[in-house]
């Protein structure tokens, strides 16, 4: 299958391929590929750039650093509480 030009510019043109996908050629007919390639099409609007899902993933790690702070404080806790407990059996034994 043949490739149909969709647009032309002086600096690149851009192609459609017959799998449906595109592909950009610079003016000295080399092809354009990566975060060049990207670009264009983008720049073109023939392609829409993915939205992030990064937002979701700091939200959870925020969560985590809470849970581990409450972890803490719970140990901390007894640990207090067990000297108190030490400090009478030692005026019995006196």
């Amino acid at each position: 299958m043949a490739m149909k030009l969709v647009k032309k510019t002086a600096e690149y043109s851009i192609y459609l391929r017959g799998d449906k996908r595109y592909a950009v050629q610079d003016a000295n007919k080399k092809a354009v590929n990566g975060d060049e390639k990207v670009r264009i099409l983008l720049e073109e609007e023939l392609v829409k750039a993915p939205v992030p899902a990064a937002p979701v993933v700091e939200a959870a790690a925020e969560e985590e650093p809470a849970a581990e702070a409450e972890a803490e404080v719970e140990a901390e806790a007894p640990a207090e509480e067990a000297p108190a407990e030490e400090a009478p059996a030692e005026e019995e034994a006196k």
